[in-house]
């Protein structure tokens, strides 16, 4: 097996068991979490983002 076919073929397999066996998705829970919750280290995070640009 050539070396350009072989992470062709693990992506089409991993590719395969993600629509077999979906996972949910952890920034969905994340984003659900920081809407409900308000957390201050998501604030303190945001405002040191735009500070520094």
């Amino acid at each position: 097996m050539k070396k350009r076919t072989q992470p062709l073929l693990a992506l089409i397999v991993i590719g395969l068991i993600d629509t077999v066996i979906p996972f949910f998705p952890v920034l969905a829970l994340v984003l659900i979490y920081v809407l409900l919750e308000r957390p201050a280290w998501f604030l303190n995070w945001v405002q040191e983002i735009y500070r520094t640009g």
